[in-house]
């Protein structure tokens, strides 16, 4: 495969287009509707609104979906902080789900556990990179009346029993934050097959303004009547979450070349998984028939204290000293996170969060597996270079076995 570098394409020719242009925000622009279309068009959905940020898209989300003070959102125990503070930030409350541990997504019989009268939506996180069992997570939201969001902030172009990921939940949000697979520094999207919803996140995105629809972002279409004194022009209470013009064409360049850019991801996995299989102490993420993985990691399970009484961190300085790249470890489980752990949500709405305690035991899986797990690079600019980390790691693995 040919050295595809994230910025190899066109998105220095589009930024200029944008910086000779009058049109920087979304609001006049062309950009974003031009990545919008090309977005849903990718994941097979009627529309998508682009944001910010992943964790924008979130908020928009739960907000679209009716959340509100005192509703309850299930959500995994193995993600980011992000889900749950979405969640704080529409006054709803995260009810944290156990995860399986091989997969590391949300486990569905401890999510039909933990639904109440006041479960309103369910995030399913595609953590690293890989779907969770979106058939059995989907019988229990309709089961139960259940809005579900699907977080692939971590996930894009992967497939579920022939579907793709994106089309499953009611709707789906994405980041494109540095570090994903399509990256523009900061921005997000949200892909939906439901008008009501994707005009809901629009509105909830761009400040409320009531000609916003679900298929048109731009505000100023009709200057002779927006620029009226007696013009009234929003019907929604909403923030701005819009995506500005300068990011639409860079993410846009990203989509252009998007299937190079996950491949390179998905070898350079493979190149670890090949290598970890023959281990006893790394064990990968296990991807369940019907699945894929876009990788936007390599999770793994360390298991070398067990087997030869090295420590996590002990592996990671070996592999780092050796010129391997920096290991990044799973985010502790959120609820153990001192924002929820010692309640400093509860000031947002105080009369909602009275009676809402987190503590340890709650999602006993979780808490085993976080403190083992490792995430492996694998967004290298060519394969060469994940190569080249393997040989690393091999000779790693082979100091430890002596």
């Amino acid at each position: 495969m040919k050295n595809p570098s994230k910025y190899l394409g066109n998105e220095i020719k589009y930024v200029k287009k944008v910086l000779n242009s009058e049109n920087w925000s979304g609001t006049s622009g062309n950009w974003n509707q031009t990545l919008e279309r090309a977005f849903a068009k990718k994941i097979g959905t009627r529309y998508a609104i682009a944001m910010n940020s992943g964790t924008s898209t979130l908020h928009a989300a739960l907000e679209a979906a009716g959340v509100g003070p005192g509703d309850e959102v299930l959500s995994p125990a193995i993600t980011v902080i992000m889900d749950s503070t979405a969640i704080f930030h529409a006054n709803a409350v995260p009810v944290y789900v156990d995860v399986d541990p091989d997969t590391f997504n949300m486990y569905p019989k401890d999510l039909e556990k933990k639904i109440t009268s006041k479960s309103k939506a369910i995030i399913v996180v595609a953590i690293y990179g890989l779907p969770s069992d979106m058939d059995k997570i989907m019988k229990i939201a309709n089961r139960y009346n259940l809005i579900v969001i699907e977080d692939n902030a971590q996930c894009l172009l992967s497939t579920y029993k022939g579907r793709m990921i994106g089309t499953i939940g009611h709707m789906a949000s994405y980041s494109f934050e540095n570090t994903k697979h399509i990256s523009c520094g900061e921005g997000g999207m949200i892909v939906t097959n439901d008008e009501g919803y994707a005009e809901s996140v629009r509105k909830i995105g761009g400040h409320g303004f009531k000609n916003l629809k679900a298929d048109e972002g731009r505000i100023r279409l009709r200057q002779e009547e927006f620029q009226r004194p007696d013009y009234k022009r929003h019907d929604t209470l909403g923030w701005n979450y819009r995506m500005p013009e300068l990011n639409a064409a860079v993410a846009f360049a990203q989509l252009e070349r998007i299937e190079e850019l996950v491949e390179l991801r998905k070898d350079s996995a493979q190149i670890f998984i090949d290598v970890m299989k023959k281990t006893d102490f790394l064990i990968p993420q296990f991807v369940p028939e019907g699945h894929t993985n876009s990788y936007y990691t390599l999770g793994v399970k360390y298991k070398g204290f067990e087997k030869y009484g090295i420590t996590w961190t002990e592996f990671r300085k070996m592999y780092v000293d050796a010129g391997g790249d920096g290991i990044y470890g799973a985010w502790i489980v959120p609820y153990l996170e001192p924002l929820i752990k010692e309640r400093k949500f509860v000031q947002r709405f105080p009369e909602a969060y009275k009676n809402i305690y987190y503590h340890e035991g709650l999602c006993p899986i979780a808490e085993r597996i976080q403190p083992q797990l490792m995430q492996f690079k694998t967004n290298y600019r060519d394969l060469g270079l994940a190569k080249q980390r393997v040989n690393i790691l091999k000779k790693v693995i082979n100091k430890i076995k002596k």
